[in-house]
C-alpha cells in the first residue's frame, strides 16, 4: 500500500489559509480546531511547512475573536455561542447555527499543538501577539474551571465533565507553561480531577474511544490507567470497521452503533507508545481493512452495515491511518536490520 496517497488526500483538504477542512461532504466542509490538530500530527517532523501554517491560521483565527477571549478570561460563559466556538466556516469565520461550542478539549488540543511544533523546531509562534494569544487562552481556562467544567465533549454532545476534555487541558498547560505563564496549581487541579475519574470518561459513560487521547497523543496517563482505557476500549467499543464512540451512541445508528475508522489506527498507536509493538502489529491488517485504494478513509461506517457515510475522506482517519502505517513501516525496517 502506497502511504503516501494519503498526504495526496490531505493536500486536497487544505485551505488556501493554511488549515484543513474536515472532509469534503457538505455536511463537514468546515474547519474544526481539534480536527487540524490531529491532521496536522504527521507533518510534525516534516520539513514542508504545514504544520506551523496550520497553527498560523488558528492564530490569526483566533486573534480575529480575541474581544471574545478578553471577555471569558474575566467571566465564564453562559450560554454556548459564548465560548470559543469549537468548528468555522473554511474563511475562519464563526457560523451562526446553535451548536455545542463548549469544547475545552479544543482549546486544550491547540495549547498541546503550540508547545510540542515549538519543541519540535517548528516556527509555530510568529510574534508577541501569538505569544498573548497563547496566554490569554490559558487564562480562558482558567476562567472556565476547566477541571470541574462540563462540556460537550470531543463529540459535541451531551453536557457533562469529560475526562478526555480535562486530559486535553491538563496537556495543553503543560505543553505552553516553557511559553507563557501558567500557574502549577492550575495543572494539579485538572491532575486531581483526572484521579477522581480516570478510567471513566464521564459519569454517563464508562468506556470511550475519547479517551485514547490521553495515551496518543497526550501521553498523559501512567501505564496502569492506559491499559485500563486500552482494555475497555478493545472489550467494549471495537468492532470490524472501526471502533463506536460509546455504547448507545445513536449518530448514524441505524440498528447498531456507527463504526468510527479512525478508532483501528488510534488503538494501534497508543499500543505502540505502551511500547507494546507485538499488540500493535495487530492493527496493521486491521487498518488496512478500512483503507481504499484512494485513501479516502471515511469517517465511520453506518451502524450494522459496510456502508461509509458522506463525510468521506474525513481528515482525522487518514492522518492516523497514515501515521500509524509509517510508524510500524519504521519499526518492520529497523527490525529486519
Amino acid at each position: 500500500m502506497n502511504v503516501n496517497g494519503a498526504l495526496e488526500v490531505l493536500d486536497r483538504m487544505r485551505l488556501t489559509n493554511g488549515a484543513y477542512t474536515a472532509s469534503v461532504s457538505n455536511d463537514y466542509n468546515y474547519v474544526w480546531i481539534r480536527d487540524v490538530v490531529y491532521t496536522v500530527l504527521p507533518f510534525i517532523n516534516d520539513p514542508s511547512n504545514r504544520y506551523e501554517k496550520a497553527y498560523h491560521a488558528l492564530f490569526d483565527l483566533f486573534q480575529t475573536y480575541e474581544w471574545k477571549i478578553d471577555i471569558h478570561t474575566e467571566q465564564k460563559p453562559q450560554y454556548l455561542f459564548e465560548y470559543i466556538h469549537s468548528r468555522y466556516s473554511t474563511e475562519l469565520k464563526e457560523l451562526p447555527e446553535e451548536w455545542g461550542h463548549a469544547q475545552n478539549d479544543a482549546i486544550g488540543a491547540f495549547l498541546w499543538g503550540v508547545g510540542e511544533g515549538y519543541r519540535h523546531g517548528k516556527k509555530v509562534i510568529r510574534d508577541g501577539r501569538d505569544l498573548q494569544i497563547v496566554q490569554k487562552l490559558v487564562h480562558y481556562l482558567e476562567c472556565l474551571q476547566y477541571w470541574q467544567s462540563e462540556d460537550n465533549g470531543m463529540w459535541e454532545e451531551n453536557i457533562e465533565i469529560h475526562a478526555s476534555s480535562i486530559g486535553a487541558c491538563v496537556a495543553g498547560l503543560n505543553s505552553v507553561k516553557m511559553l507563557v505563564n501558567v500557574k502549577e496549581e492550575l495543572i494539579k487541579k485538572g491532575e486531581e480531577a483526572l484521579r477522581f475519574l480516570l478510567p471513566r470518561e464521564s459519569y454517563s459513560k464508562e468506556a470511550d474511544l475519547a479517551l485514547l487521547s490521553l495515551i496518543y497523543p497526550y501521553r498523559l496517563v501512567d501505564r496502569e490507567i492506559a491499559l485500563k482505557i486500552l482494555n475497555n476500549v478493545t472489550s467494549l467499543l471495537e468492532r470490524t470497521n472501526g471502533c463506536i464512540r460509546y455504547e448507545n451512541d445513536l449518530y448514524y445508528n441505524e440498528g447498531r452503533e456507527a463504526e468510527w475508522c479512525f478508532g483501528l489506527p488510534w488503538l494501534g498507536l497508543c499500543f505502540l507508545e505502551l511500547g507494546m509493538v507485538n499488540k500493535a502489529m495487530e492493527y496493521i491488517e486491521k487498518t488496512k481493512r478500512i483503507i481504499p485504494e484512494n485513501w479516502e478513509v471515511p469517517e465511520l461506517y453506518i451502524g450494522g452495515s459496510d456502508i461509509p457515510n458522506k463525510n468521506t475522506p474525513l481528515a482525522w482517519s487518514v492522518s492516523l491511518s497514515y501515521l500509524f502505517l509509517t510508524k510500524t513501516d519504521m519499526l518492520r525496517s529497523e527490525q529486519a536490520t
